[in-house]
């Protein structure tokens, strides 16, 4: 990956969250056709819990559970705004 083609900024978002926004590239190809590249950017958003992290299977599930939910929201935040 290209370090100069990863330039970033980091925000506070609606729910008082630090994000950080990477524009990089998305590189896609298709049996027999040419290499596609397409700019895009990439939102990383660090998974603070307010919860202890549990190793139990209940609470693996629940943290997994949460994580879906942020990143599901994450995108619709994301297909919204285009």
């Amino acid at each position: 990956m290209n370090s100069s083609a990863n330039k970033g900024t980091q925000d506070v978002n609606a729910q008082n969250r630090t994000e950080r926004r990477v524009e990089s590239l998305d590189y896609q190809s298709s049996v027999g056709q040419m290499q596609e590249q397409r700019p895009v950017e990439v939102i990383h958003q660090p998974h603070i819990s307010s919860t202890p992290v549990s190793n139990t299977s209940g609470g693996v599930l629940a943290n997994a559970a949460a994580s879906v939910a942020s990143t599901l929201e994450s995108a619709k935040r994301a297909i919204s705004r285009k």
